[in-house]
């Protein structure tokens, strides 16, 4: 059985940056551990790499800490992740959309 690839990597490319930041887009109400951020299947080293990076160009940031964890979350004031949550969205919707209308086809042809 083939992983079905998300949308959104399908159009921005499927790179570990652009699944960090698509976990980030998706659970953006919510703030992650390292550890946690493993789920969208990016080594350890290259969250260590990344995470620095997006906080440093304020895309995302830290919320708190926890022990020695630090948290991190997409930072919604930021333009850049406003854009890329717009997109995501918009992307999902369109998908969403497009497989309502193929079922909406084949449930007239049935009946």
């Amino acid at each position: 059985m083939t992983k079905e690839t998300s949308i959104f990597l399908d159009y921005v490319g499927d790179t570990p940056r652009m699944r960090v930041l698509q976990y980030f887009i998706e659970g953006r109400e919510f703030d992650y551990m390292l550890t946690d951020l493993l789920n969208a299947q990016v080594s350890w080293g290259t969250l260590n790499t990344l995470i620095p990076l997006l906080a440093k160009k304020g895309v995302i940031i830290k919320t708190r800490k926890i022990g020695r964890a630090t948290l991190y979350k997409i930072n919604q004031e930021s333009f850049v992740a406003q854009q890329l949550m717009k997109l995501y969205d918009h992307l999902i919707l369109e998908q969403l959309t497009s497989r309502e209308k193929s079922t909406k086809e084949a449930l007239k042809q049935i009946v």
